[in-house]
């Protein structure tokens, strides 16, 4: 049985604002910019769904993934691109966003200072850069194991397909977590595995790539209603301006 991890990834993370804290956040922000550039964009869900709820201004998409592009490309009253974020366009966009945690791999310095070059310089003047990553003081990575049911999702694909969907951690040096995830039939039989690196950054080391591209921090919160990072955040949401 064949696997389209592209339209996995639309199962497994579906964009909506109404239904989910962290997409509601994002919300507001891309409806009230004039031009968005999405980095990381998958198949473009998110964009897709602030057009259709009327956004009027120039929407851009940007992701490696050609799988990914493809099914973004249903739309063409967005424009999409093939990159990485290093690969980021210039054009004055009044907003960046990098979500579902797409920001985390970006695994060595060189790819963070590259792309968060890339980034500033795709912003107009006063331009915002917003994104999340995991707080490693959460060791959210201890949870990411088929033992575990929040960890295990289960879904039924296009095809009428019960699919089983998890993901086991296979090594752990310094603040980057390699890892695995398993796509199965409800009996076990494996249909696919994808491999990743994220990289965890604390407080402290995020703001310092972000001040050495440029980027003044206007605003870090640990969860999505706005609560200040502390010592029990699980995330780290920052806006930073150009």
């Amino acid at each position: 049985m064949d696997l389209d991890p592209a339209a996995l990834y639309d199962l497994l993370n579906p964009w909506n604002p109404d239904a989910h804290p962290g997409d509601r956040f994002y919300f507001g922000l891309l409806m009230a910019a004039e031009s968005v550039l999405d980095v990381g964009c998958g198949t473009g869900a998110m964009l897709h769904l602030i057009r259709d709820r009327g956004h009027g201004g120039r929407l851009v998409g940007l992701d490696p993934d050609r799988a990914s592009l493809d099914r973004a490309r249903r739309r063409t009253d967005i424009e999409w691109t093939e990159g990485t974020a290093a690969d980021a366009p210039r054009g004055d966009f009044a907003l960046a966003t990098m979500t579902g945690h797409a920001f985390q791999c970006l695994v060595t310095d060189g790819e963070l200072r590259a792309s968060l070059t890339a980034v500033r310089e795709a912003l107009g003047p006063d331009g915002r850069f917003v994104f999340e990553t995991r707080h490693p003081q959460a060791r959210a990575w201890e949870g990411w194991d088929v033992s575990d049911p929040d960890d295990v999702a289960v879904l039924t694909d296009a095809a009428g397909r019960e699919l089983k969907v998890w993901h086991t951690v296979d090594e752990v040096a310094g603040d980057v977590v390699a890892f695995h995830e398993t796509t199965a039939t409800p009996d076990g039989t494996v249909l696919g595995v994808g491999h990743a690196r994220l990289r965890f950054l604390d407080v402290a080391a995020l703001n310092r790539f972000l001040a050495e591209a440029g980027f003044t921090i206007e605003a870090q919160y640990g969860d999505w209603d706005g609560s200040p990072v502390d010592t029990t955040s699980r995330e780290i949401v920052t806006i930073a301006r150009r």
